[in-house]
């Protein structure tokens, strides 16, 4: 995690440079607001990396001499059947449709978020995928 945050820190600092040379030479405030907010989003990043690698176990990718193989194994438990990510799909495409051809829209995007949104919290509380 240390490298990455590096990494980021890095983007940060290039990206802060260009806003302040694009800012003196454009004048315009959109774009210079819009990058020095993706400034502040690397430097997020950056500290939450670099907060974190201090805090766990030397990963493979912190370690110069390590083989591929190093980092082989379980990397966390993902779903593997869920039907949840499709409805909030379908909902959230219909939420920014209603932007575009009317609010109105949204009466019917809202409940197809909230219904995928309970049904991929309480996924495994209910149903063939219950925990013990």
């Amino acid at each position: 995690m240390r490298e990455q945050g590096k990494i980021f820190l890095g983007f940060a600092i290039f990206v802060l440079g260009i806003a302040i040379w694009y800012g003196l030479w454009s004048k315009d405030p959109t774009g210079t607001t819009a990058l020095f907010m993706a400034f502040g989003l690397g430097i997020f990043i950056a500290f939450y990396l670099l907060f974190t690698a201090k805090r766990v176990d030397t990963g493979a990718g912190d370690n110069p001499k390590a083989e591929v193989s190093d980092d082989a194994g379980t990397m966390g438990f993902f779903s593997p059947h869920s039907w949840q990510p499709l409805s909030l799909g379908i909902g959230g495409a219909m939420a920014f449709m209603g932007v575009i051809f009317g609010w109105w829209l949204l009466y019917f995007s809202l409940p197809i978020i909230g219904i995928g949104l309970f049904g991929w919290v309480f996924e495994y509380y209910r149903g063939e995928n219950q925990t013990q």
